[in-house]
């Protein structure tokens, strides 16, 4: 999460010639600095892994002399872009080696980066590992600044080996895709520690006790690993101005008088899927699902079009000042059972792909469209005969009015920085209300179920 950081001081020196940093991340926002990993005194004298705010290249990089020259200086040529994915990222370090190309590795997924704008290694037998000075991820040591902004999984430090990524990761035999190794046979060294390992949990996993603590901000648990990817909100399509993402990208915030919202990363083509969105403060927000349609897609980038109810093959529950709709193709006749004013409100939807329904709900009744409604059973949905062609329907979520703000749970587990309390923990997501039977999370492994 954004503004948040850890920290550790080591109480010895370790092996100062030889490391690796593993770790799997899933970027929230694009275009700004955002360190993985630092380590140092000050600015002058610090080590930094990080993504650079001005073209989203990987950096790792260190100097000692009074900033006067870098130490060593790598600096990925290709970009990292995709806020959908998590990155494997492997940094190994063996200053013993003769030849300074192999001084400094960087993998990606699996792949060693050999292409960087520029390069600068560092001397032989140079000293900088895990020694007794401050370290800190999510932040950078020397600028006190630089927060990273979005997930971080599997988090190693290995003290006094260079570790290849095939030791952390492994390429499925399936489909070809870089996943996790769980439980690695690794030495971890003096100072060597495991965190993150679940996701949330900052103490060592390994048998070294080296915990960290909580330098800032909220460290949040989630569901979003690397082994089950969550979908989000997407940073990357058309939006208007105004409107604004934190909390790795499942919370909006709007300054804009009219209607202006984001839709997910990941789409889906069949299935059955339940996710909630809380509403918080502001009076208006809109909450559904658009079919992916080329030619109303700019309608996302335009204020008062940027909602999902606008399309033809769009449907969504409106809440305007207490008064609630149901929208499709711009049409929102009253809806009034699903009026209410109170703030806080969680909101659950129930989007059955396969027989083309739709219901909603709050606070763990579903609203009554004439009958009564069981997403389980299909009775009494708020819309029918939503396409089932295979097209792709994305999650869109909107807002209207100047401090209008809303969280979505696609079964990631938390609302804005707040973990949900008593949780209920189903079909591969965790939620406030349990989803019905049959409706699962938007992620990786629900999707796939299908």
């Amino acid at each position: 999460m954004a503004n948040t950081y850890l920290s550790k001081t080591f109480s010895s020196a370790g092996t100062r010639t030889k490391y690796t940093i593993s770790v799997w991340v899933k970027r929230g926002e694009l275009g700004s600095t955002q360190c993985i990993f630092s380590a140092g005194t000050d600015a002058n004298h610090s080590m930094t892994i990080s993504f650079n705010g001005a073209d989203d290249r990987l950096y790792w990089n260190s100097y000692s002399n009074n900033g006067a020259s870098y130490d060593y200086f790598l600096n990925c040529s290709r970009r990292f872009r995709d806020p959908n994915s998590w990155y494997h990222i492997v940094c190994a370090y063996d200053s013993t080696q003769g030849t300074s190309s192999n001084r400094q590795k960087i993998y990606v997924n699996g792949v060693q980066e050999t292409a960087f704008e520029t390069a600068t290694y560092s001397g032989n037998f140079s000293d900088y590992a895990f020694n007794n000075i401050l370290h800190e991820i999510g932040q950078d040591v020397g600028a006190g600044s630089r927060f990273f902004n979005g997930s971080m999984s599997y988090y190693y430090g290995i003290d006094g080996t260079a570790y290849a990524p095939t030791v952390f990761g492994e390429t499925d035999s399936t489909d070809g895709i870089w996943k996790i190794k769980a439980n690695p046979t690794v030495t971890m060294g003096t100072n060597g520690f495991l965190i993150l390992k679940d996701g949330n949990t900052i103490t060592d996993q390994s048998s070294n006790s080296n915990n960290w603590a909580l330098g800032g901000g909220t460290l949040t648990p989630t569901k979003d690993n690397s082994d089950n990817n969550m979908s989000t909100l997407s940073p990357l399509v058309p939006f208007p101005s105004g409107l604004t993402m934190t909390n790795g990208n499942t919370s909006i915030a709007s300054t804009a008088a009219q209607w202006a919202g984001r839709y997910s990363t990941q789409r889906v083509f069949s299935g059955k899927y339940y996710v909630e969105a809380q509403f918080v403060t502001g009076h208006n927000f809109k909450f559904g699902v658009q079919g992916e349609d080329p030619s109303e897609s700019t309608n996302w980038g335009t204020l008062n079009t940027s909602y999902a109810g606008k399309s033809a093959v769009g449907y969504e529950f409106q809440c305007n000042n207490g008064t609630g709709y149901k929208v499709n193709n711009n049409s929102s006749p009253r809806w009034t059972e699903s009026d209410f004013s109170t703030a806080t409100s969680t909101i659950m939807m129930a989007f059955d792909l396969d027989n083309g329904k739709i219901w909603w709900g709050r606070n763990g009744t579903w609203f009554d469209s004439g009958g009564t409604p069981n997403p389980a059973t299909g009775a009494d949905p708020a819309f029918t005969g939503i396409s089932t062609d295979k097209s792709p329907y994305l999650f869109g979520l909107s807002l209207e009015g100047n401090g209008s703000s809303s969280h979505i749970n696609f079964g990631n587990g938390y609302y804005g920085t707040t973990a949900i309390g008593s949780p209920v923990t189903s079909n591969e997501g965790k939620w406030a209300y349990a989803p019905p039977s049959g409706f699962g999370a938007v992620n990786t492994k629900w999707i796939n179920t299908f």
